[in-house]
């Protein structure tokens, strides 16, 4: 109910609405329209009461409901429904629940906090409560499954369209899967799947953005690789606005995915951005370690890496860590 009248403020925002009007509408007396607006209030959103007039939405904290950001989303199917939570212990968990029951294609699951956000290989990612973006995109993409990697390619460049969006600075992706400014981490990217043989059930692609985390943050929890926007752009970033031209950029890329089956679309533009290339990797897989140069990204998605013995060699799994990158940039 109390989103059902916070919608009605959005969307009647230029006027006034009254206590007897969102009464009558949703079959609830008068008292209890104005305990949800006490709420609501009390959440932070600036409503202005007056007699014989009602109410007007004057101004919004900076909370990630639903509403709010469908109101200014422009896309045909991603983002369309939005689930909206205080606290999960991961969107990545919380959409694999919500695929056993089925959803609707482009579901978006965003969350104030995460109590066990993780990343690739099972990591740790710290997510602070209103500091940030987590949020997983729900799809069912008509396409191998081989091809499922490339929707982490697909966000990564989405993410960093987004981010530039609103403010110029220089971030640069981290293949497979990072984000980075200045060398330090600020965005990540897990992509998780339920396939058969043939076919992909549904994909989950979490995406976290450390936004508006303080220095002292970061410090306090011994990340000296992590960083936000707010530390590099100077200024605090609006969530709900970046969560719009992350999931608007997110369409346009992936609609073409979509078509084509194929990343080539979009490959020059991502390599453009990418920090690995030229660069000294170490390719881990289990115990062993392998010096290589990063080269190229193929149409697939793979890295391309030159062997000390001057072989090419195409990396699709495991663990590339870019050796200096904190140096490199």
């Amino acid at each position: 109910m109390k989103e059902s009248i916070l919608k009605e403020l959005i969307e009647n925002k230029n006027r006034h609405i009254s206590g007897q009007e969102l009464s009558e509408k949703y079959g609830v007396s008068r008292t209890a329209i104005w305990k949800y607006i006490k709420k609501l209030k009390e959440e932070g959103f600036v409503i202005e009461s007056v007699t014989n007039k009602g109410y007007v939405l004057k101004n919004s904290p900076d909370t990630l409901y639903a509403v709010e950001i469908k109101e200014r989303l422009k896309t045909e199917f991603i983002g369309k429904e939005i689930i909206y939570l205080n606290s999960v212990d991961s969107t990545n968990n919380y959409g694999k629940a919500l695929a056993t029951q089925g959803f609707h294609d482009g579901t978006v699951i965003v969350s104030e906090e995460q109590t066990e956000g993780r990343g690739r290989l099972g990591r740790k990612w710290i997510s602070q409560k209103g500091k940030g973006i987590w949020m997983t995109i729900m799809l069912k993409p008509d396409v191998e499954p081989d091809k499922a990697s490339q929707v982490t390619l697909i966000a990564a460049l989405s993410v960093l369209k987004g981010i530039k969006n609103i403010k110029d600075i220089d971030v640069m992706i981290k293949w497979p899967n990072d984000l980075v400014i200045k060398g330090k981490k600020v965005c990540g990217i897990l992509t998780e799947l339920g396939a058969e043989i043939d076919r992909i059930n549904f994909l989950c692609v979490g995406i976290g953005i450390n936004v508006n985390g303080e220095e002292e943050d970061f410090n306090n929890m011994g990340l000296n690789t992590a960083t936000s926007l707010k530390i590099m752009a100077g200024e605090s970033i609006e969530r709900k606005r970046l969560i719009v031209e992350v999931l608007e950029a997110f369409e346009n890329l992936y609609k073409l995915f979509l078509k084509n089956e194929s990343i080539d679309y979009m490959l020059e533009e991502y390599k453009k951005h990418l920090v690995n290339i030229g660069k000294d990797v170490r390719l881990i897989s289990k115990n062993t370690e392998v010096k290589a140069i990063a080269e190229d990204i193929n149409d697939k998605g793979h890295l391309m890496v030159r062997l000390k013995n001057g072989d090419l060699m195409e990396v699709s799994s495991g663990e590339v860590s870019v050796r200096g990158i904190y140096d490199y940039i």
